[in-house]
């Protein structure tokens, strides 16, 4: 009766808590990503014991019990508990166990189905719901993110939470052509997606430097433009079902009419100038196009979608359509002869002449065509997908038309940009000039990893952790946007993220090891820790880089939003506003500063043994020189003695100078310690 009571009350005064999302004090309770639509919490705590057991109804979906399954030895994993029950079956009776699982019905895999879900959490027991075995999966997760622990074991907090996600598209694009990425790669990522509720795999499967998946209708396609990387169809197949059980879709992406060097290498007779091709193995935007023009180009076409729409069950499939410059075209008399018959004025209305043909065989198939803003045209029927990755002004345009989007502008995590930037890019922002129909045609967003500077041995630190951020954007609530909380969040989830097999966090550490030939790591690690890769696609500008080059050096290691610099420009920042110094603040700064200008010293003795460090040498010393400028700048304003304008002068200039990039990488801790010296002269 006493809990009868006290769960009337909570759902009676439920409704105060409408907007419960803006609530610190409960967002700090909670370490959820992405948070929950509706949380209520309770009073008390369900005590996890070896007899904890978990239910699932007689006619429970293979993936639901799957997937308690997995969830069951996940929790086994963290806490050491020897469950008695062993084995999550369908054929348990309901009434005595701790957890009860239950849906409606099987969820379809595709665009729109229901993902909500229930979690009521009691004293005594715990109970799931949703309409469909989808919303369990996504249930779950937010249950496994709920447990803690205390001194007398663990447990999960009393809590009634209702959820569903804000957009129903919510991806992850992950390039395995300009790099390969092997199958465990996809796997592993794969179930990082599912952990933050991701529900698209965009599978990009060719490009110019590589044909990754078995064609059996034209096999020189991967026989002769992969160098032997590809996916064969049993390990697509394999793939699509792993995404399946995890309630993922996979979406493959096959590049076209531009991006097609490696589909020439064995069917020259598709470009529109003659061969011989070569796999590409640089980068950038090459001139080989098909030619748009010939009959056979869309024979071949038909016959390879027929075999592709066969192998990929999902309704959608994605057309590239990007980055197509027009010289191969122009340079052809034949193309420019077919334009004037047929009284087309340019490339771009010649491209859309072969989108509208590519899109008549996809719909033959059964398929809905996905293609980057580039395919947005007045001829083209608005039944496709555009996906923006240019602007927000394509996706807003195409809104506008009639067109369904995603976004993809601001998700660029191959970007290296940091957390917070796409934390806050939303597909509809306060202030959207779009009407609320309009608006219904944003299906939502994908992050997109590109692969030319990744290895399958880092990419996962360039996904990880900031696409559960972007996962959040994409599911929770838009007034959701506490960054300091959100990074909170992050570090929580990120280690969370490990059980699962990701390396974002365990190949720091190995590549360091490798980096100082097997050296004490700490001193690397130091500086590592205050550096990222440059920003954007620069890494070209300082290097030749080729699909051959290596991707194991200082800038490959370090990482995007390095967190320790981010902490002490917080840090900095916090101890600089009007009325907020502190002495631990002070002495927190100075610890930092002390070990980075006593660091160079023991990092030039591991330089000496790995020349493979020498290109960062110059900024190991730099670190020690800007850190003994931000001691003397703290010193300073810690004294109360403004220093002379000439120092402060000649400092900047120093600091100036330090932001140069070495190696590809850059020290991020510059801008607090400018902070400094800009205030000692105060």
């Amino acid at each position: 009766m006493k809990l009868a009571i006290i769960f009337f009350y909570i759902i009676l005064f439920s409704f105060f808590v409408t907007a419960i999302i803006k609530s610190k004090e409960l967002k700090n309770e909670f370490n959820l990503m992405p948070f929950p639509a509706q949380i209520v919490p309770g009073l008390g705590e369900f005590r996890l014991a070896d007899s904890f057991a978990i239910a699932v109804s007689p006619d429970a979906s293979g993936r639901l019990v799957a997937a308690a399954n997995r969830a069951f030895q996940r929790l086994a994993g963290r806490t050491g508990l020897f469950f008695s029950q062993g084995k999550v079956q369908p054929e348990q009776s309901l009434s005595n166990a701790s957890m009860i699982i239950s849906c409606q019905r099987r969820g379809a895999l595709k665009l729109n189905e229901d993902e909500s879900y229930e979690l009521k959490i009691t004293l005594e027991k715990i109970e799931l719901t949703a309409e469909t075995d989808i919303g369990v999966l996504r249930g779950l997760e937010t249950f496994l993110q709920l447990l803690q622990s205390d001194a007398k074991g663990y447990f999960f907090p009393t809590v009634i939470i209702k959820d569903q996600p804000r957009f129903p598209w919510r991806g992850l694009l992950i390039d395995a052509c300009r790099h390969f990425m092997p199958v465990e790669v996809i796997k592993r990522n794969l179930d990082g997606m599912a952990a933050v509720k991701l529900n698209v795999l965009h599978w990009h499967l060719t490009e110019d430097q590589g044909f990754r998946v078995e064609c059996r209708s034209f096999p020189g396609l991967h026989e002769q433009g992969s160098d032997g990387f590809y996916y064969t169809q049993a390990q697509i197949k394999e793939v699509i079902d792993y995404a399946a059980d995890r309630g993922i879709r996979v979406m493959p992406e096959f590049d076209i009419p531009g991006h097609t060097t490696s589909w020439f290498v064995a069917y020259p007779e598709l470009a529109s100038a003659p061969g011989p091709y070569t796999i590409e193995r640089k980068w950038g935007i090459k001139d080989p196009a098909m030619d748009p023009t010939r009959e056979e180009t869309y024979q071949f076409l038909d016959t390879f979608f027929k075999e592709m729409t066969q192998l990929f069950p999902d309704d959608y499939l994605h057309i590239g359509g990007d980055e197509v410059n027009g010289k191969q075209w122009d340079a052809n008399p034949e193309i420019l002869a077919f334009m004037k018959a047929q009284g087309i004025p340019d490339n771009h209305d010649l491209q859309s002449n072969f989108n509208k043909r590519v899109l008549q065989i996809l719909a033959k198939y059964g398929k809905k065509l996905v293609g980057w803003d580039e395919i947005l045209h007045p001829d083209m029927p608005n039944n496709i997908v555009i996906q923006s990755w240019r602007g927000r002004e394509a996706l807003i345009e195409s809104a506008q038309k009639g067109y369904q989007g995603i976004l993809s502008n601001g998700y660029y995590i191959d970007l290296i940009q940091p957390t917070d930037f796409h934390y806050l890019t939303d597909p509809l922002p306060e202030g959207s000039p779009l009407t609320d129909a309009e608006k219904r045609h944003i299906l939502g967003g994908e992050a997109t990893m590109w692969s030319e500077y990744v290895s399958f041995e880092t990419i996962d630190s360039r996904i990880w952790p900031r696409t559960a951020a972007i996962a959040e954007r994409l599911w929770s609530p838009a007034p959701l946007q506490d960054i300091d909380d959100m990074y909170r969040r992050l570090d929580i989830i990120s280690f969370r993220l490990e059980e699962l097999g990701l390396l974002h966090e365990k190949n720091y550490e190995m590549m360091l090891r490798r980096l100082t030939n097997n050296q004490n790591i700490q001193p690397l690690k130091t500086l590592v820790d205050v550096l990222e890769p440059v920003k954007h696609y620069r890494r070209g500008e300082f290097n030749d880089y080729t699909s051959f080059s290596p991707l194991t050096r200082v800038v490959d290691v370090a990482r995007p939003d390095a967190k320790v610099a981010r902490i002490f420009k917080k840090l900095v920042s916090d101890y600089l506003a009007p009325e907020s110094k502190t002495s631990q603040q002070r002495s927190a700064i100075e610890k930092w500063l002390e070990l980075w200008k006593e660091n160079h010293a023991a990092l030039s003795e591991i330089i000496k043994a790995s020349p493979v460090l020498r290109e960062i040498e110059s900024l190991s010393k730099d670190l020690s020189l800007v850190a003994s400028i931000g001691l003397a700048a703290l010193e300073s304003i810690e004294q109360r003695q403004p220093t002379n304008p000439n120092w402060v002068q000649e400092k900047l200039d120093i600091l100036e100078k330090a932001k140069n990039p070495r190696g590809e990488t850059e020290l991020m801790i510059l801008p607090a310690i400018e902070q400094l010296v800009n205030h000692s002269e105060k």
